[in-house]
């Protein structure tokens, strides 16, 4: 069955940096796009960065552009969010997604805290 692993969550002070990492398994990785979506307490679930199949075309919420980089390798079935000058608005539970036939499948969530 499909699983979705995060990792590379933490504590970092504000303008740091953090590379998030999701191993995926259980379907055919490099013919999909992936998400990374994060949650904040008390509010909905949003999509951060999406990227398509082969990785070359990638798009972001407004407000991690030019902060924010998603890239995958497919060799590895592995998916990246690379998160520079983080502030703490991006405090949040973080997810990998991917959809296949209409399902939407999640990761377990890693937790990014940016504070001082």
């Amino acid at each position: 069955q499909v699983q979705l692993v995060e990792s590379g969550g933490g504590l970092v002070q504000p303008g740091g940096s953090l590379r998030l990492s999701c191993v995926a398994s259980g379907f055919t990785f490099r013919r999909y796009p992936m998400s990374w979506y994060r949650q904040a307490p008390g509010k909905e679930r949003e999509l951060v960065a999406r990227i398509i199949s082969s990785g070359g075309s990638t798009n972001y919420t407004d407000s991690v552009k030019g902060r924010f980089t998603i890239s995958r390798d497919n060799a590895k079935n592995t998916v990246y969010l690379q998160m520079n000058s983080l502030n703490m608005e991006d405090t949040a539970v973080y997810y990998c997604n991917t959809v296949r036939g209409g399902n939407y499948y999640w990761g377990q969530g890693t937790q990014v805290t940016v504070s001082s």
